[in-house]
């Protein structure tokens, strides 16, 4: 069996917890982030399709003026994201970190999210 380094074997394990909420009907609020940018997308595991994204590469971001890198510009993207959640019709999530840690920018992002009305 391959060893995976600490990070990878964070994000298989909160995976792995993660199926049984998802399967419930609840979509999974993924989130990726980079020393620059942050990234979150709301995907149905039980049919493959992402749902809703929101990134700070996007022109809405772009136009708010906001630096991608802190956490403010997370908090952005964590408001945009519940917005097109709703849009679409979906309010009830499970929050998805992958490898990274809640903690600064994640957090932030996860916050807003909530405070914009979504569930998790």
């Amino acid at each position: 069996m391959r060893k995976l380094d600490p990070s990878a074997r964070r994000a298989q394990r909160n995976r792995s917890r993660l199926k049984k909420l998802a399967g419930e009907g609840r979509l999974r609020l993924s989130v990726f982030r980079s020393s620059k940018h942050i990234s979150a997308q709301l995907i149905d595991d039980e049919k493959g399709v992402t749902v809703a994204s929101a990134s700070t590469l996007d022109e809405a971001f772009k136009k708010s003026g906001k630096k991608s890198s802190d956490k403010e510009g997370a908090a952005a993207i964590g408001k945009l994201i519940a917005e097109r959640a709703l849009a679409a019709g979906k309010k009830s999530v499970v929050f998805d970190r992958g490898r990274f840690v809640f903690h600064g920018r994640v957090k932030a992002l996860a916050d807003a999210a909530r405070e914009g009305g979504l569930e998790f």
